[in-house]
C-alpha cells in the first residue's frame, strides 16, 4: 500500500490566482480534497477529474462537520494511502509553519504581533510598547531579530513577560538549510549562541512553541529526502528547556 499525506494548503483571501505553486501542485495530485466555505470555486475545478471533493464548511454557528470529524476524515483516508488536501481559505499557519509552529491556536493563543528586529539606529526612542507586547499579545514574530536575542528577551521580562515563556529560533526557514533552536525567553539566547545559528532567522515567542513536539513536520521530510537520496542530511538544532 502507497503512503498516504495529508497537505494542510490555504487557499488565500479569495483571488484563486493568489495560491501558491506548490498549493497549485498538490491541489491537482490529490485524491481527495476536503474543503471549507471560503474555498473559491475555481480551485476546486484545478482538482483531477477522479478526485473526491468533500465539504467540510464552518460559518459562524453552523458547522457542516465537527472538527473532530474533519480529523478523523483527514486519518482515515490517509491511512488508506491517499494523497489527501486539507483546503482553508486564508493562510492556515502564516510565518513559522515549516517549524512546526502555529502564530495562533484555539488552546494556546488567539493573538500574534509581527515586530522588527532592528528598529532605525538614528532613532533616540524606541517605537515599540514593551509592555504591550509582553503582556497583550499572546504570540510574538521577530524578524530579523537574532543579534539582538539578549536585549529582546531582557525587555519581554522586564515588562511582566515569564521568564519560562517557551521561545524558538528558525534559521533559514523552508529550505534544506532550515535549524530550529527551541528554549525558554530565558535561555534562548545562549542556546542559539550555543547552537552556531546566525542570520537570517526569525524569533517566536509564546506558548505556541511547545506545539512543535507534536506539529514538527518539514524536518522530517526533509531528512528522509536526503536518505533516500544518498546526499547529508543538514543539522536540525533542536534544544529544549523546560518544555513537555
Amino acid at each position: 500500500m502507497s503512503i498516504g499525506f495529508v497537505s494542510l494548503v490555504g487557499a488565500g483571501p479569495g483571488d484563486p490566482e493568489l495560491l501558491t505553486l506548490k498549493g497549485l501542485r498538490r491541489l491537482r495530485a490529490a485524491d481527495v480534497v476536503i474543503y471549507d466555505a471560503l474555498v473559491n470555486d475555481a480551485l476546486l475545478q484545478e482538482c483531477r477529474a477522479e478526485a473526491e471533493l468533500i465539504y467540510a464548511g464552518k460559518r459562524a454557528g453552523q458547522h457542516y462537520r465537527s472538527q473532530d470529524e474533519i480529523n478523523a476524515l483527514l486519518i482515515e483516508k490517509a491511512q488508506a494511502g491517499l494523497q489527501v488536501v486539507r483546503l482553508k481559505g486564508g493562510d492556515p499557519f502564516v510565518l513559522p509553519a515549516y517549524a512546526g509552529i502555529p502564530v495562533t491556536h484555539r488552546a494556546a493563543a488567539s493573538s500574534f504581533a509581527v515586530i522588527t528586529g532592528h528598529e532605525d539606529p538614528e532613532r533616540e526612542e524606541t517605537r515599540l510598547r514593551w509592555q504591550a507586547l509582553a503582556r497583550g499579545i499572546d504570540t510574538l514574530v521577530f524578524l530579523m531579530g537574532v543579534g539582538r536575542l539578549p536585549t529582546i528577551a531582557a525587555q519581554l521580562i522586564a515588562y511582566g513577560r515569564a521568564a519560562d515563556t517557551p521561545a524558538a529560533v528558525i534559521r533559514q526557514g523552508t529550505t534544506p538549510d532550515q535549524a530550529t533552536v527551541v528554549g525558554t525567553l530565558a535561555t534562548i539566547a545562549a542556546d542559539v549562541e550555543q547552537a552556531g545559528l546566525t542570520a537570517p532567522a526569525t524569533l517566536v515567542v509564546g506558548e505556541v512553541v511547545r506545539l512543535r513536539e507534536q506539529l514538527s513536520w518539514f524536518d522530517t521530510i526533509e531528512q528522509t529526502k536526503a536518505v533516500a537520496s544518498n546526499v547529508p542530511i543538514y543539522v536540525v538544532h533542536d534544544v529544549v528547556h523546560d518544555i513537555v
